[in-house]
């Protein structure tokens, strides 16, 4: 037992270093540092309590000084943009509460621009009747604007299987994009019964 616990504390044995910055600053500083297995001492060096520690040469590689930025303390106020953006994200989740029919139409109310709601409105009404949550069992389309596949719709939001708003900006966003409005969607979907 003895020979084992002598041979641990030659591999684990550990010096205290004074750092020869810190020994004038602070004649207590001390740091301890392992010794690798082939460099271990036979038996632990002691510095008293209360007293500077004996300063070791160490040879150490050369670290660069790096500078610390200030901190700056957290602002009470918010700047206006971001004041704004925090109210309309709460506007919005306030409105994804209601997930009726009625409910979803008024939230698309506030997204879609006036001039182009009633076409937008006239193709969900054929494509989901307003459910957000609508499948197509034979195609898998889902979603207010049976998107196919509906995970497309991840696009505007990793909600998009769960909230209507995600699914009205994908589906603004589809019309505009592949058709240029709303408006010209409903023009294809009349002739053409999809879009």
């Amino acid at each position: 037992m003895r020979s084992s616990l002598l041979a641990v504390m030659r591999r684990r044995t550990t010096l205290m270093v004074a750092s020869a910055g810190l020994a004038t600053a602070c004649a207590a500083s001390a740091v301890a540092v392992a010794l690798p297995e082939e460099n271990a001492v036979a038996a632990p060096v002691a510095v008293a309590v209360g007293t500077p520690a004996p300063a070791v040469a160490v040879e150490q590689p050369a670290v660069a000084a790096v500078e610390q930025p200030a901190v700056q303390p957290k602002q009470e106020e918010e700047s206006p943009a971001v004041a704004s953006r925090s109210e309309q994200r709460s506007e919005l989740s306030a409105a994804t509460v209601g997930t009726s029919p009625s409910a979803v139409r008024e939230l698309a109310r506030s997204i879609v621009p006036a001039a182009q709601y009633a076409a937008f409105s006239r193709i969900i009404s054929h494509e989901s009747g307003w459910n957000f949550k609508a499948t197509n069992a034979s195609s898998g389309a889902y979603g207010l604007a049976q998107a196919l596949p509906g995970s497309k719709m991840a696009s505007a939001g990793a909600d998009w299987r769960t909230n209507p708003a995600t699914q009205i900006k994908w589906a603004l966003d589809y019309m505009n994009s592949r058709y240029g409005s709303p408006n010209a969607a409903w023009s294809f979907w009349q002739s053409h019964h999809w879009y």
